[in-house]
C-alpha cells in the first residue's frame, strides 16, 4: 500500500502522542484532548483509525488507543 510523506508524518505524530499518553489498550484509551492532539492531527485521526498497518483503534466512547501486537 502506498502512503504519502504527509500521511506517514501524521501517522507517526499521532501514534507517538497516543503512546506517550499511555493508551495501549481499551482500558487505558484516551480522548483527543487526553492525547493532546492538535487540530491537524484531529483531522487525520478518522482517516488513520482502523487501518491494518497503524493499529490505532477507537472505542465506543470515542477514545483512542494504540493496539500493540506482540509476536
Amino acid at each position: 500500500m502506498w502512503m504519502s510523506k504527509t500521511e506517514i508524518k501524521m501517522r507517526e505524530r499521532i501514534i507517538k502522542k497516543i503512546e506517550q499518553a499511555g493508551a495501549v489498550s481499551k482500558r487505558t484509551a484516551v480522548s483527543v484532548a487526553g492525547a493532546d492532539l492538535d487540530l491537524q492531527e484531529q483531522y487525520w485521526l478518522p482517516y488513520l483509525v482502523g487501518t491494518v498497518h497503524d493499529g490505532i483503534k477507537k472505542t465506543e466512547d470515542s477514545k483512542y488507543y494504540r493496539k500493540v501486537v506482540v509476536l
